[in-house]
């Protein structure tokens, strides 16, 4: 299975691990693999093997196998008939889930379950975006570059912390990409998403050189004149919005670029 990855925001597995922030890296084919991550205490990694939460069995694994189990949010609420994957072996840029894995789907209280496991360590866990070719995945350490590792123990319940999804859809309306617009009088626009409460957007110039003033600007409304006028040059922009409880409901594309004449 050929992939290209992207990330985006949200906590999957406890302190050790995290969701890493939006970067599109390129693959061969047409999926998408997504990893999530809030930058807060979880950003204290020391380890690509993710610390188990604790948690009440569904059931005991059969003897001298282990158990996976936790549970799949959206907008903090149970996401439902989510494809999860314990994958034996993962590689971000090429391949996504190979080796041994296994699949199950989350149940109506979004809680998911994998049964009698072999143990050993497994290279990550990943859930699918509802149904689109997303999915998202956590990673490790301070940079965010590892996939999470999960060690299954035999006769034992590995308890994953709660996964939180969110969408890529969240639409731009000024400067769309391709756009070429004076840094004077600069207005950026986009559409209210449901439940959002409120966004966060950043600017990333392509010349290194210069020093972006909008990283995790938070907006609560759906637009933002620029106060601060931007170098000539290209810049890549995205926004994020967020519902009440500070998850993260959708991002917009990953790839719009506009000019800065």
């Amino acid at each position: 299975m050929a992939n290209s990855l992207r990330a985006g925001n949200g906590v999957l597995v406890g302190a050790c691990v995290m969701f890493g922030i939006a970067v599109a890296l390129s693959g061969c084919g047409g999926k998408k693999l997504t990893t999530n991550s809030e930058p807060s205490e979880s950003r204290a990694a020391k380890s690509d093997v993710a610390q188990p939460e604790a948690g009440v069995e569904k059931a005991k694994p059969a003897a001298g196998t282990g158990n996976v189990q936790g549970k799949v949010l959206y907008n903090s609420q149970p996401a439902e008939n989510i494809e999860i994957k314990l994958c034996e072996t993962f590689n971000r840029f090429m391949g996504g889930c190979t080796g041994q894995a296994y699949t199950v789907r989350s149940d109506k209280d979004g809680e998911y379950l994998f049964t009698n496991v072999a143990p050993k360590t497994y290279e990550a866990l990943t859930a699918r975006v509802f149904d689109t070719d997303s999915y998202i995945f956590a990673t490790s350490g301070i940079a965010g570059i590892s996939a999470a590792k999960y060690d299954v123990v035999a006769d034992k319940t590995f308890f994953v912390a709660p996964i939180h999804l969110f969408k890529s859809d969240l639409k731009i309306l000024n400067p769309k990409a391709g756009a070429k617009v004076s840094a004077q009088g600069l207005e950026l626009k986009w559409e209210s998403y449901p439940d959002a409460a409120y966004y966060k957007f950043n600017i990333y110039p392509d010349d290194s050189s210069i020093t972006s003033p909008y990283i995790n600007e938070r907006v609560e409304g759906t637009s933002f004149a620029l106060a601060k006028p931007l170098e000539k040059g290209t810049y890549r922009w995205r926004v994020d919005a967020f519902n009440k409880d500070n998850r993260k409901l959708s991002e917009s594309a990953d790839d719009i670029k506009f000019t800065i004449q």
